[in-house]
């Protein structure tokens, strides 16, 4: 998830884990906030990341909770997938209108799965929602149980409010997002071809943009993302005795192929989005740094600017990367290796030529043809989406009844979700997401991921007000 990832690099319900509401707490918040913090402690529970199954036990609860808030059970669709050789779940709700639709439907994303937490690594439980310090922590807490709780809530709430759309409104949660993205592809598919959604918003990404002392400053809305691809580089060899080292090794081979990679930069790339972004961004951030943001947007061409953004965290928005992230290698300790293999992983940007090209970069750049490059995920490039009117007038109605008058700006994101198997397909499709984050506490997929409970609570009337504001 990849709530404000960007925007901050830049500037079974039996044995569930939950937390107990103190009296204290109770006393300090309303029925609905109790409610939802309730549901999100509840789902963070689920250890949901690969190899322990529980996105189906996260699945039947949630489905629980819509059918005890009145949805018809004929509105609510499970759907089984074999992700990579594990079950997992798809879940879809629709909130139908009454009548005739007078427009078309709204789809609604998020993921169910997190990236693994290891409790021996934590300060604390990862999957057992804890509030400290001003913070809830948990695996989740914001990629991407922030955005399912959301959901669910803003939809349990406008069902007990009797609120009727005036448009079909649907939830589709995917089961391996972090992972094959099986049910996610399997369900952009059936939307695309039996749904046919007038508008497809995404809750795992975007968001509002905190300076380090928690001041508001922008609004970011995710309308592009960089094709994901991961390589696999191995080098073999005949190995031998490790008392008899051979002139060539596989490992030390493998070694100087990544360290040409680390050296290497992609060219600088520029696209609208990206302009738009650093001219926002430019406005809100201080000294040589946001000067450059503004040149660059005004001429991508500075070479004074390009260079002061290559030396900052924006400098992913600027071109594809290229990263090791796994080795493996050799087979005893006393033998010479016969293989060793690295992953690398690319986040390519749009239009720069995909995974083909992004692959003949890096074989030019190794130069060594001993080292052999194999394409391990299944590549999906995505084009840009359109920030709407429609849509842009939803956003001012959940963001500025919070922040009057904040900016609003399109922005691409470096990681991946859900969204390019939906643009994919040709449907425009912008990531939202009600978060507010500071750079310091961008946590996603790594130790202590955390949200501020006072901007938990604060966003629960983020969707509320888009989905009112869009189908009422």
């Amino acid at each position: 998830m990849k709530f404000l990832r960007k925007w901050a690099m830049a500037t079974a319900m039996i044995g569930m884990a939950s937390t107990a509401l103190t009296p204290a707490f109770a006393q300090q918040r309303s029925p609905d906030e109790l409610a939802a913090r309730q549901l999100y402690s509840d789902i963070v529970g689920f250890r949901t990341a690969r190899g322990h199954k529980q996105v189906p036990a996260m699945v039947a609860y949630l489905k629980g909770a819509f059918v005890k808030a009145g949805f018809p059970e004929s509105d609510i669709a499970v759907t089984d997938y074999d992700s990579d050789g594990e079950p997992t779940q798809g879940l879809m709700v629709t909130y139908r209108a009454k009548g005739t639709p007078e427009a078309g439907p709204i789809v609604l994303l998020g993921h169910m799965d997190v990236v693994e937490a290891l409790p021996e690594d934590w300060e604390r439980p990862p999957f057992t929602l804890t509030e400290e310090d001003g913070y809830f922590f948990g695996r989740g807490t914001v990629d991407n149980k922030y955005g399912i709780a959301s959901l669910s809530h803003t939809f349990i709430r406008l069902k007990k409010e009797g609120w009727t759309p005036k448009r079909d409104l649907i939830l589709v949660f995917s089961g391996d997002e972090e992972t094959g993205m099986i049910s996610t592809r399997a369900q952009a598919k059936m939307v695309a071809e039996t749904i046919k959604p007038a508008l497809v918003l995404n809750s795992d990404a975007g968001g509002i943009r905190l300076t380090e002392d928690f001041k508001p400053i922008m609004f970011g809305v995710q309308a592009a993302e960089k094709t994901f691809a991961t390589f696999e580089l191995t080098v073999t060899n005949p190995g031998g005795h490790s008392s008899r080292p051979r002139a060539d090794n596989a490992i030390y081979e493998l070694a100087s192929a990544l360290k040409a990679i680390e050296a290497y930069r992609f060219p600088v790339r520029d696209s609208a989005i990206t302009r738009g972004s650093f001219a926002e961004l430019g406005k809100i951030t201080p000294g040589p740094l946001g000067e450059a943001m503004l040149a660059f947007s005004r001429n991508p061409a500075d070479e004074a600017a390009r260079a002061t953004l290559l030396a900052s965290p924006a400098a992913n928005m600027l071109a594809t990367t290229c990263v090791a992230t796994m080795l493996k290698g050799g087979h005893a300790e006393n033998a010479l290796p016969q293989s060793a293999t690295a992953t690398v992983n690319c986040r390519i940007f749009p239009g720069e030529g995909g995974a083909a090209a992004t692959e003949a970069t890096l074989k030019q750049v190794v130069g060594n043809d001993k080292v052999a490059f194999k394409l391990a995920t299944d590549v999906v490039e995505s084009p840009a989406s359109t920030l709407n009117d429609e849509v842009l007038g939803a956003v001012k109605a959940g963001v500025h009844a919070r922040f009057p008058d904040m900016v609003i700006a399109p922005y691409m994101e470096s990681g991946g979700t859900d969204g390019m198997h939906y643009r994919a397909l040709g449907l425009n499709t912008v990531a939202i997401s009600g978060a507010a984050m500071r750079d310091a506490d961008m946590f996603a997929h790594g130790l202590n991921e955390r949200i501020r409970v006072e901007d938990f609570y604060a966003g629960l009337d983020h969707w509320y007000l888009i989905l009112k504001h869009l189908a009422d």
